[in-house]
């Protein structure tokens, strides 16, 4: 057996031996509350909390709702070697964990001791994810950040939601319908949304003629990290036994040929993805501070190859807040490369799943469909009409561009975006740990292991928790009877005849006044939902939604953005014509790290990411 067999196979000894000895430790803490069983000591339920028992994770959408419906909102669940994790959604739980508590419930650090293992170079250091404190300092306190740079954002948005319209409209020579595949297309624009309006980076993803390998790589980012899920549980048990040198020898003898099952080769191509954006980043980086130390051009003598975004990009607003602070606020590049990459991950995969579920939804709902054209349309002819000088109202093919205010103050299509948000989530699940005993209090009570009800459950230090955002947003007892139906209705304020809708709004406001509807408490920062978490730790320090306060605005204009400029001359449907074999496709959404489509058996493999859609073009 060579060197590198010996270590790496040591590695592996030294994590399952943690794993084993972990899981004896825990039995003098075991959680008393009801959950579903375990197969095996060794085969949890580890699927819900980014474990390593892939078949439970993936696709586990029904299963969270089924067991958050059965047991309530905190539900015993069991992971690897007789490890149990506490899965919660209850309301009052997470008011307390992620507001009222929250230094108690770190944030699991999994994910990024993940890459941070494979890459030579730290792409994403825990080290170098600013603290929260210093990130509002240098750059949410600062007032160059504001809604007006949203406003300026807009029109770099405008011209690739356009560019992916011309596409589309290019493969619909008729009226007739043809079916496409969304997904490439609307994971391209995402692309280019999140590196021109983000990094100011002209990634071009929409012209496929002039790919690069730093755009590829970005691409399959969230693939192949959906790929390699069984490294997660281990990989942390190993990053604290060792040094980051050590880490980054085991990885490098982990990922050589030698190994030559799937898994290794998926491990492989994500150092390899990740080992592009880093090199990639460092350069774009060094290039935008060199950019923005220059003197800005007459306009007559600019030459901006960045796709018109020089200086208005959120990256270039980071650096100019950060160059103007203090000293001791101010971020190292390494600090300010970790949260460039981090807001690229946040927001591309997130984005792009957002969108194609909605649209999704208005083909499967075309009363919905035909309700938001109405309502985009008559706005673009009210903003045409008080536009006088119809300064950047229209594009190319004459479509008229709404303003900033128009367009985010839509509220029927305000209704569809926040439904489609809190039924499904782009991140269903995310991980805490404890840093010391605790209590959390229940808003509902649930059964303990003897069968009596509860209303707090004692939590030891170090336990895992699973935060089920999925679970929390279907709550029968927040939402109503109906709350895993998708009705962008619940949303409006004012419309006819929907008076139990027009109660509920006003009830929303009210949450979103005082967080507290009938007693219960709501704790999410984006109207109510748990779709992006809350308190102030919502988008300062996780992975999964740091860019959040940079980026919520920026991701509801992009996916708005998106909608109002589709919606009107495109008219989308489930595929309903037989391929050769006579096979209709149906869609089927897979929950892995995200909501994925996928056409299902006889007419597709049920595995590989697709939306196909009819699409014809709307009649006048």
């Amino acid at each position: 057996m060579s060197f590198p067999h010996l270590i790496g196979y040591s590695v592996l000894t030294l994590a399952v031996w943690k794993l084993v000895r972990r899981r004896a430790s825990r039995k003098a803490n075991a959680l008393d509350v009801a959950g579903p069983e375990t197969e095996h000591w060794w085969k949890g339920w580890v699927s819900l909390a980014f474990s390593n028992m892939e078949s439970v994770f993936m696709d586990s959408f029904e299963y969270c709702l089924k067991i958050a419906a059965h047991y309530g909102g905190a539900v015993k669940i069991h992971a690897m070697f007789g490890e149990e994790w506490l899965f919660v959604s209850d309301p009052r739980a997470l008011h307390h964990m992620l507001v009222k508590e929250q230094h108690i419930f770190e944030e699991n650090d999994n994910f990024i001791l993940l890459v941070s293992s494979i890459v030579r170079t730290s792409l994403i250091d825990p080290s170098q994810v600013p603290t929260s404190s210093s990130l509002a300092r240098v750059l949410f306190l600062n007032p160059v950040f504001s809604i007006s740079n949203m406003r300026e954002l807009l029109p770099i948005i405008q011209n690739i939601s356009h560019q992916l319209k011309s596409i589309l409209v290019s493969n619909l020579p008729t009226h007739h319908p043809t079916e496409l595949d969304e997904l490439p297309w609307l994971s391209r624009s995402s692309l280019d949304c999140i590196c021109e309006g983000v990094l100011g980076y002209h990634s071009a993803a929409l012209d496929t003629g002039k790919e690069n390998e730093y755009t590829e790589a970005l691409r399959m980012l969230g693939l192949s990290i959906s790929k390699t899920i069984l490294f997660r549980p281990i990989v942390p048990v190993v990053m604290r036994n060792f040094s980051l040198y050590w880490c980054k020898k085991i990885a490098d003898w982990l990922t050589i040929s030698w190994l030559p099952t799937q898994t290794m080769k998926d491990l492989r191509e994500l150092r390899r993805i990740v080992e592009v954006m880093d090199s990639a980043s460092r350069n774009i980086l060094q290039e935008k501070k060199a950019a923005l130390a220059m003197p800005s051009p007459m306009p007559s003598q600019s030459h901006d190859t960045s796709g018109g975004t020089r200086g208005k990009d959120i990256m270039s607003i980071m650096l100019r807040a950060n160059a103007s602070s203090t000293e001791g606020d101010r971020l190292s590049d390494a600090e300010l490369l970790g949260q460039m990459n981090v807001m690229i991950f946040a927001g591309l995969e997130t984005t792009s799943a957002a969108v194609a579920r909605a649209l999704y939804m208005l083909a499967k709902h075309p009363h919905v469909q035909q309700q938001l054209r109405a309502e985009i349309c008559d706005a673009a002819t009210a903003h045409q009409a008080v536009d006088v000088d119809h300064s950047h109202a229209k594009d190319g093919s004459g479509s008229v561009r709404l303003s900033y205010d128009s367009l985010m103050n839509l509220p029927f299509l305000d209704a569809v975006v926040r439904e489609t948000l809190r039924l499904y989530p782009s991140l269903p699940v995310l991980g805490r740990r404890m840093t010391s005993a605790a209590s959390v209090p229940l808003q509902f009570p649930v059964r303990s292991l003897s069968g009596e009800e509860i209303n707090t459950i004692s939590v030891a230090k170090h336990q895992a928790i699973v935060i089920s955002i999925i679970a929390a947003n279907h709550n029968q007892a927040v939402w109503g009877e109906d709350a895993s139906e998708w009705k962008p209705e619940r949303w409006l304020n004012s419309t006819q005849g929907q008076l139990l809708c027009v109660q509920k709004r006003k009830s929303l406001i009210k949450i979103l006044l005082d967080g507290v509807k009938d007693g219960v408490k709501y704790t999410g920062v984006y109207s109510s939902m748990m779709t992006f978490l809350a308190g102030n730790r919502s988008c300062m320090h996780d992975v999964d939604l740091l860019s959040l306060n940079l980026g919520l605005k920026f991701a509801e204009m992009e996916i708005k953005d998106v909608l109002a400029t589709l919606v009107p001359d495109i008219h989308f449907a489930l595929p309903s014509e037989p391929d050769e074999n006579g096979h209709v496709k149906e869609i089927y959404w897979k929950m892995t790290s995200f909501h994925t489509p996928v056409v299902k058996a006889p007419a597709g493999d049920g595995e590989t990411p697709h939306l196909p859609l009819s699409l014809r073009l709307v009649r006048e």
